[in-house]
């Protein structure tokens, strides 16, 4: 019997990302108030992890093999979250206009009760930008629903200088190599 594959997530662009390993799966929302386990004592690669373990968690089951992630900037040691407003999404870039932060992707994989998790962390150098420059690229992709406030599937590539990372996937929300490799291990 093939285990049925779940992506504990509502996010269209991690539906849309999975869809590229061209397995079956069902999105379902998770069973748990994100919202009460943001921790704020944690460190962001720590509650990262947590938040995906705990979606992926809220779903498990026999049969199932579950896939949970989170996705957040960390920069200068804080959390930079999805800013919800246009003034804020332009406050966020111009922050870190100039400078280097982190992406920190991380998914958790339960196959019954056995958890696997992984995480990728993917450096970030911002170009220098004017507020006109940081204006202009909000009001195009209206970023205010992306951590950071941009979306680098889009035109947020224009905003930066060099990224580095493993999997670029990773970037635009499920590291698609990391987890080939575990749903390879766990699904028949």
């Amino acid at each position: 019997m093939r285990k049925q594959l779940i992506l504990a997530s509502t996010s269209k662009y991690r539906q849309e990302l999975l869809h590229r390993l061209n397995v079956p799966f069902t999105a379902m929302a998770p069973l748990f108030d994100e919202e009460k386990h943001k921790d704020p004592s944690l460190a962001p690669r720590a509650l990262a992890e947590k938040l995906a373990f705990l979606k992926a968690q809220s779903l498990k089951g026999e049969g199932k093999v579950v896939i949970g992630g989170d996705q957040l900037v960390s920069f200068e040691g804080r959390i930079i979250g999805k800013s919800h407003t246009t003034e804020r999404a332009v406050e966020q870039l111009m922050a870190m206009q100039g400078k280097i932060h982190e992406l920190v992707t991380a998914i958790c994989v339960f196959d019954g009760d056995q958890a696997i998790p992984y995480t990728d962390i993917t450096r970030m150098h911002m170009k220098k930008m004017t507020i006109e420059q940081a204006q202009r690229y909000v009001e195009l992709d209206q970023a205010t629903d992306c951590a950071g406030s941009y979306k680098i599937e889009k035109h947020g590539i224009s905003l930066f200088d060099k990224i580095e990372s493993e999997d670029f996937t990773a970037i635009q929300g499920l590291p698609l190599i990391a987890l080939r490799k575990i749903l390879e291990n766990h699904l028949p």
